[in-house]
């Protein structure tokens, strides 16, 4: 009888053991089959996790990385003609591209887990990857940069970090490239990117119309002046061998005749550039963003920004304070950071001097299309 009993203490104790490894198994075969379904990718993260992944962006300089998965495969260009490799030199440090078919080295905003604005774990998977509906399509050197990442504050804007450069030069690679490197966005959020070259390539505006004809289009401006010396200074300062200022902008020195083939001088001509996109777009779908203002009063620039998109007014003066060494307005620092959110080194440098005579020979040569581009826009920069 005691035998009997131990039979059936025994016999249970295997069929429980059984139950056991049957439903372990179960277990076990269901987790991976959601992770070769990309299931597992999409469980919130610990906010530990999140900030290991995010790094930590204090300083907002363009000198970031940019995931390898986002970086399209290299192309073949033609060799440039000797003018145009002095524009090359004279324009590429600014977009950041370090070869060929490279997209420059700052972190997509599509790399980055959805809830970093806020704090809160939410999955790097949740919502949909889309088409922007909004672009901030120049001009370099008038202030992009720093209205982008004046935007990302808000929560209902995702942005990519990179330029993509789409539109211009990888345009080859399709509509649904483009949309794959765009941020994951849920409902009531809007999708950005900025690429300020856009303004001045001929083929960009059809291009844009084509993906989306009512797009948002944002095009941050500043005195042609000023901004083609602060083209100028950001290219010497990674190739100090460039010829003088003067003798890029000017023909000869005899003629004093301004040299329109040089980038630096042509992206200042506003006027012109606004003529081709206006073929194309509507002068209600442009947002113009005064460079100067955006500096002086960010808060009251980022008011009309927000307005444009449509969206509530929550970047304010509450997020800003003046940068006495910059020169310009910095992000007030974030909670749970230990520091300010500045633009980089690359920004805010002082700008070599240059002959009064050859700026205000600038200044006479840019007047009549500064005042053409005014009665464009309606809207007086004051450059003049």
């Amino acid at each position: 009888m005691g035998c009997s009993g131990c039979r059936v203490r025994f016999n249970f104790g295997k069929a429980l053991s059984k139950v056991s490894v049957f439903f372990t198994m179960v277990l076990i075969f269901t987790y991976f089959f959601y992770c070769l379904t990309g299931f597992c990718d999409s469980a919130p993260r610990t906010l530990y996790t999140q900030q290991t992944l995010n790094g930590d962006y204090d300083t907002l300089d363009d000198n970031r990385r940019v995931p390898d998965k986002l970086r399209p495969p290299a192309r073949l260009y033609d060799a440039p003609s000797p003018r145009n490799a002095t524009d090359r030199a004279l324009s590429g440090a600014d977009e950041q591209v370090d070869a060929p078919g490279q997209l420059p080295h700052q972190v997509s905003d599509g790399a980055k887990d959805s809830g970093q604005s806020s704090g809160i774990p939410v999955s790097n998977t949740f919502g949909t990857k889309k088409f922007p509906q909004a672009i901030i399509i120049g001009v370099k050197k008038g202030g992009t940069r720093a209205l982008l990442e004046f935007l990302r504050i808000h929560p209902d804007v995702r942005a990519v970090g990179a330029e993509p450069h789409f539109f211009d030069r990888f345009y080859d690679r399709g509509l649904e490239w483009y949309r794959n490197l765009m941020p994951r966005t849920l409902d009531g959020q809007i999708t950005m990117e900025k690429t300020p070259s856009y303004f001045v390539t001929k083929e960009a505006p059809g291009r844009v119309c084509t993906m989306n004809c009512h797009t948002k289009l944002i095009v941050v401006v500043r005195d042609p002046v000023t901004r083609a010396v602060s083209d100028y200074t950001q290219t010497l300062s990674k190739n100090p061998g460039l010829p003088s200022f003067e003798n890029l902008a000017l023909k000869n020195s005899s003629t004093d005749l301004i040299d329109t083939t040089w980038s630096a001088v042509r992206i200042g001509l506003y006027a012109k550039h606004l003529e081709n996109w206006l073929q194309h777009f509507p002068l209600s779908h442009f947002l113009f963003v005064s460079g100067e203002r955006l500096v002086s009063d960010p808060a009251g620039e980022m008011g009309r920004v927000q307005d444009f998109l449509g969206l509530k007014r929550v970047v304010s003066d509450k997020h800003f304070y003046f940068n006495q060494t910059k020169g310009f307005p910095c992000l007030k620092k974030p909670e749970g950071s230990s520091r300010p959110r500045c633009l980089g080194k690359s920004k805010g440098r002082p700008h070599p001097q240059i002959p009064s005579e050859v700026l205000q020979r600038l200044r006479d040569f840019y007047r009549p299309f500064n005042h053409r581009f005014y009665q464009m826009s309606g809207q007086d920069f004051g450059w003049d």
